[in-house]
Protein backbone atom coordinates (compact mmCIF):
# COMPACT_ATOMS: atom_id res chain seq x y z
CA UNK A 1 0.00 0.00 0.00
CA UNK A 2 1.43 3.53 -1.45
CA UNK A 3 1.92 6.27 1.54
CA UNK A 4 -0.45 9.10 1.35
CA UNK A 5 0.66 12.76 0.35
CA UNK A 6 -0.33 13.81 3.63
CA UNK A 7 2.35 11.53 5.27
CA UNK A 8 5.20 14.21 3.47
CA UNK A 9 5.88 16.78 6.00
CA UNK A 10 4.00 20.25 5.51
CA UNK A 11 1.19 18.47 3.02
CA UNK A 12 -2.18 18.17 4.15
CA UNK A 13 -5.28 17.21 3.02
CA UNK A 14 -6.46 20.05 1.11
CA UNK A 15 -3.12 19.92 -0.95
CA UNK A 16 -3.96 16.09 -0.82
CA UNK A 17 -7.32 16.75 -2.33
CA UNK A 18 -5.85 19.18 -4.66
CA UNK A 19 -3.17 16.43 -6.33
CA UNK A 20 -5.91 13.60 -6.71
CA UNK A 21 -7.81 16.51 -9.14
CA UNK A 22 -4.49 15.98 -11.04
CA UNK A 23 -4.37 12.53 -10.94
CA UNK A 24 -1.55 12.31 -8.15
CA UNK A 25 -2.50 9.79 -5.60
CA UNK A 26 0.68 8.62 -3.42
CA UNK A 27 3.93 10.14 -2.00
CA UNK A 28 6.08 8.15 -4.15
CA UNK A 29 4.24 9.12 -7.03
CA UNK A 30 4.37 13.12 -5.94
CA UNK A 31 8.05 12.25 -5.35
CA UNK A 32 8.65 10.79 -8.72
CA UNK A 33 6.92 13.21 -10.37
CA UNK A 34 9.19 16.34 -8.52
CA UNK A 35 7.72 19.50 -7.14
CA UNK A 36 7.51 21.44 -10.65
CA UNK A 37 5.75 18.97 -12.40
CA UNK A 38 3.50 17.94 -10.25
CA UNK A 39 2.66 22.01 -9.06
CA UNK A 40 2.23 22.70 -12.86
CA UNK A 41 -0.04 19.49 -12.98
CA UNK A 42 -2.25 20.75 -9.70
CA UNK A 43 -2.26 24.11 -11.12
CA UNK A 44 -3.47 22.95 -14.55
CA UNK A 45 -6.08 21.06 -12.28
CA UNK A 46 -7.61 23.38 -11.17
CA UNK A 47 -5.75 24.72 -8.10
CA UNK A 48 -4.98 28.78 -7.67
CA UNK A 49 -1.36 29.49 -8.21
CA UNK A 50 0.29 30.70 -4.81
CA UNK A 51 3.97 31.31 -4.34
CA UNK A 52 3.79 29.82 -0.73
CA UNK A 53 2.12 26.56 -1.70
CA UNK A 54 4.94 25.66 -4.35
CA UNK A 55 7.80 26.61 -1.83
CA UNK A 56 5.71 24.12 0.69
CA UNK A 57 5.85 21.74 -1.32
CA UNK A 58 9.42 21.87 -2.14
CA UNK A 59 10.22 21.73 1.67
CA UNK A 60 8.44 19.04 2.02
CA UNK A 61 9.94 16.73 -0.57
CA UNK A 62 13.26 18.29 0.63
CA UNK A 63 11.82 16.92 4.38
CA UNK A 64 12.57 20.23 5.46
CA UNK A 65 10.01 22.78 7.86
CA UNK A 66 7.56 24.87 5.15
CA UNK A 67 9.49 28.06 6.59
CA UNK A 68 12.91 26.91 6.32
CA UNK A 69 12.93 28.72 3.03
CA UNK A 70 14.53 32.08 3.05
CA UNK A 71 17.21 34.19 1.00
CA UNK A 72 18.42 33.33 -2.80
CA UNK A 73 17.00 30.07 -2.56
CA UNK A 74 13.85 31.62 -1.74
CA UNK A 75 14.51 33.95 -4.47
CA UNK A 76 15.51 31.09 -7.05
CA UNK A 77 11.60 29.28 -6.12
CA UNK A 78 10.16 31.83 -6.60
CA UNK A 79 11.61 32.12 -10.50
CA UNK A 80 10.93 28.57 -10.61
CA UNK A 81 7.02 29.37 -9.47
CA UNK A 82 6.94 32.47 -11.92
CA UNK A 83 8.32 30.37 -14.99
CA UNK A 84 5.56 27.56 -14.21
CA UNK A 85 2.69 29.67 -13.85
CA UNK A 86 3.68 30.78 -16.96
CA UNK A 87 3.82 27.76 -18.72
CA UNK A 88 0.39 26.30 -17.38
CA UNK A 89 -3.09 27.28 -18.82
CA UNK A 90 -5.80 26.80 -16.60
CA UNK A 91 -8.81 24.88 -18.55
CA UNK A 92 -12.07 26.84 -18.36
CA UNK A 93 -13.58 23.71 -17.12
CA UNK A 94 -10.66 23.61 -14.46
CA UNK A 95 -11.31 27.20 -13.51
CA UNK A 96 -14.76 26.73 -12.96
CA UNK A 97 -13.97 23.51 -10.78
CA UNK A 98 -11.76 26.00 -8.95
CA UNK A 99 -14.15 29.04 -8.76
CA UNK A 100 -16.60 26.38 -7.03
CA UNK A 101 -14.45 24.94 -4.96
CA UNK A 102 -13.65 28.31 -3.95
CA UNK A 103 -16.65 29.25 -2.38
CA UNK A 104 -16.95 25.00 -0.83
CA UNK A 105 -19.00 23.55 -4.00
CA UNK A 106 -17.05 20.72 -4.57
CA UNK A 107 -17.54 19.20 -8.63
CA UNK A 108 -15.46 17.00 -10.69
CA UNK A 109 -14.94 17.58 -14.25
CA UNK A 110 -17.19 14.86 -15.21
CA UNK A 111 -20.31 16.72 -13.46
CA UNK A 112 -19.93 19.90 -15.88
CA UNK A 113 -20.01 17.70 -18.69
CA UNK A 114 -23.52 17.60 -20.76
CA UNK A 115 -24.89 13.98 -21.64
Amino acid sequence: MSDPISSIRNLGPAFEQACARADIHSAQQLREIGPDEAYARVVQAGTRPHFIGYYVLVMGLQGRPWNDCKGEEKKALRQRFDAIKARVSTAPEHKMISDLDAIGVRVSADDLKSE
